[in-house]
């Protein structure tokens, strides 16, 4: 199939006669069949999510869907749902892998591949793989695959999602390149097998069934496609969607001057000790249309299970590179047609087993992303990019019920939410994900409904997005109360330095935190709710963040580090109380450049304090915005003095 290799090969400026010979398609036709294809995984993903029962799938979309070329096509993917973004850019290695060793030979129609090993296909093992072959006429024409994040695959902490496992074999159930459904008929070995290893195999059930239905969804309409406008013009349209990408990516790259950058991002620690702190470093070599991630430098691979694969690797730089040069190029396996990955082995993005297995995989990319962000904003000027939060601060529980009933609550609880940074466009979002995640958040009804918990607060927590004339988004402040004892596994990775970098002149978020409060004395619970000013802390027990060692509130500069893995598990009594405020994402531009009105308004909605304005924006707001917030005005002739001399001595024009 021909694909762009020159400039003057652009897919605008071909012929209709030479698009017709490229793609086997009209222009009309192959935009069509795509359009067609793109509805086709929309379809098969809303009817696994209104079916799901397992609450990370139902709540959080922790699952995603394409489809790919055959063989030939060497496993292409030309389309994806708009779902957990990494699982979308492992999946064309992931389907390769798997079937190249089962052997495409081998399969039939009616057949469904699994796998979850992460060293096959990344992610990490909670994150099967289904991959179902489309055949014409006895042979292989494409995959449509589904990969999904499973509740629980065994291993030493019940829901997988702990710092604190060290190996491959505490990590939980690794299954190899095999058949879950051959000629639709389930395999009674493999189902046997994963689910004497599964401590939920009730919820897993039914998933697996809605997903060999929504693979049979796919491949229906794949095949009607196909009959609709024949074999080639489908294989066609699938190169058409690639080498759209790929044209894209090439010309984004093409506006970023020749150059050499470099940037890092920091992991505070591993699940063993707090003595080894974690760097992520990258240098881009941008030449013409063409870049290089060179990834030497990066510490080496973990002790524990925060590390991940190269695959994961490779899907946060085209996500970094997507979103600094062009958020709108399609995500394909032709994003990366003109960009290499230089990845040595045994380091934190590039894990080998068995020590160290990738499980939290999304932590060590994500911060791949910030080291990009940091290498190319600079050289980005007015089109840089804020920094996120930086870390899911993921939190992971499990205890009993007083009639005697376990429970388990994953991704909810923790600070697995939080801001973005700010662009040219406008302030960052508060409530987002991070960069490299693209899932719904759940609803409190649902946390509450499913595991003994009471969601206090969860809301912005003021002066911590990163100054700026846009302002990075705010961190977010979640409290949680657990009415019976639990045992939190609690990791937040970036609490050291800030994730949330400034663009063009703006300043970074600040860092955030994690401490649990016990019940008082005597009580089943808080007295009230908790306060948020810096004299309530006193009495908690630090999880993670920099802290001054008295009043362990919130420092930065001068505090201690606190070392989230200090318990393996950290064993609440029942009304305990976990907070988890995140990091603030980053600023663009100076923020005495952004309108004093604007400033007003965060003042007023308690984004800003009347202090952080002053001292952040060289913004004087006169009035009091708890009891009054209507009445709040800006001193313009104190703004313009502060303002002139904070301009005098930053040696700002």
């Amino acid at each position: 199939m021909t694909t762009l290799d020159t400039p003057s090969e652009r897919i605008r400026n071909r012929t209709d006669e030479q698009f017709q010979a490229a793609y086997h398609a009209d222009r009309f036709t192959g935009s069509v069949i795509v359009n067609r294809l793109k509805y086709a995984v929309g379809h098969m993903s809303t009817a696994f999510l209104r079916e799901a029962f397992s609450p990370i799938i139902r709540d959080w979309y922790d699952f995603a869907c394409t489809i790919s070329g055959p063989p030939a096509q060497d496993y292409r993917m030309a389309v994806v749902s708009n779902s957990l973004t990494p699982f979308l850019g492992t999946m064309p290695d992931a389907t390769r892998n798997a079937v190249e060793e089962f052997g495409p030979e081998n399969l039939s129609p009616g057949d469904v591949l699994i796998c979850n090993d992460p060293y096959r296909g990344g992610r990490h093992v909670n994150d099967v793989l289904f991959t179902r072959p489309v055949f014409v006429d006895g042979e292989i024409v494409s995959f449509v695959t589904m990969c999904a994040h499973q509740l629980d695959m065994g291993g030493t902490v019940p829901g997988g999602f702990s710092a604190t496992k060290t190996n491959v074999y505490e990590n939980g159930l690794v299954l190899p390149p095999m058949l879950l459904w051959a000629k639709d008929k389930p395999v009674r070995s493999t189902f046997s097998l994963i689910f004497d290893n599964t401590r939920w195999g009730g919820l897993l059930l039914p998933d697996f069934h809605s997903m060999h239905q929504q693979l049979q969804l796919g491949e229906r309409l794949v095949r009607e496609n196909i009959e609709r406008y024949g074999l080639d013009a489908f294989l066609g349209s699938l190169a058409y969607a690639c080498d759209t990408s790929a044209e894209q990516m090439r010309e984004a790259i093409a506006r970023i001057p020749d150059g050499d950058y470099s940037g890092s991002a920091l992991i505070d620690a591993d699940g063993l000790d707090d003595t080894v702190d974690y760097r992520v470093h990258v240098t881009l070599r941008k030449r013409g249309h063409d870049i290089e991630a060179d990834l030497s430098g990066t510490s080496a691979q973990a002790r524990t299970c925060i590390n991940c694969g190269v695959l994961d690797a490779k899907t946060a730089l085209g996500v970094a590179l997507t979103m600094l040069l062009d958020p709108a190029i399609p995500f394909t396996s032709g994003t990366w047609r003109n960009v290499d990955l230089v990845a040595p082995p045994g380091t934190l993005l590039s894990a080998l087993p068995p020590e160290g297995a990738p499980m939290m995989f999304w932590e060590p990319s994500g911060a791949l992303i910030s080291a990009i962000f940091a290498a190319l904003n600079p050289v980005l000027g007015e089109r840089a990019i804020g920094g996120d939060y930086g870390s899911t601060n993921t939190h992971n529980a499990s205890g009993v019920r007083d009639d005697g009933t376990p429970w388990t609550s994953a991704t909810q609880c923790g600070g697995e939410h939080g801001p973005w940074g700010a662009t040219k466009e406008g302030d960052g979002d508060s409530y987002t994900v991070l960069y490299n995640l693209n899932n719904l958040d759940p609803a409190t009804e649902t946390i509450e409904h499913d595991s003994p918990v009471v969601m206090l607060r969860k809301e912005h927590a003021v002066d911590t997005g990163g100054p700026g004339k846009h302002r990075g988004g705010a961190a977010n402040l979640k409290d949680t109360l657990w009415l019976t004892a639990a045992a939190q596994h609690l990791s937040p990775f970036r609490t050291k330095e800030p994730s949330g970098v400034g663009a063009d002149g703006g300043r970074p978020g600040p860092t955030g935190a994690m401490w649990i409060f016990p019940p008082e004395e005597g009580t089943s619970g808080p007295g009230g709710l908790l306060g948020v000013s810096s004299d309530v802390y006193a009495r908690s027990t630090p999880v993670a963040g920099v802290l001054d060692p008295e009043t362990k509130a919130l420092d930065p500069e001068t505090g201690v580090y606190h070392y989230f893995a200090s318990q393996k598990a950290w064993l609440t009594e029942a009304g305990s109380v976990l907070r988890c405020l995140t990091n603030g994402g980053g600023g663009w531009g100076s923020p005495f450049e952004r309108e004093p009105a604007k400033v007003l308004a965060d003042v007023r909605d308690e984004y800003v304090s009347v202090e952080g304005a002053a001292r952040d924006y060289g913004v004087v707001v006169v009035g009091d915005p708890h009891f009054d917030p209507e009445g709040l005005r800006v001193d313009e002739e104190a703004t313009t003095r502060l303002r002139s001399g904070r301009s005098d001595e930053q040696g700002v024009s």
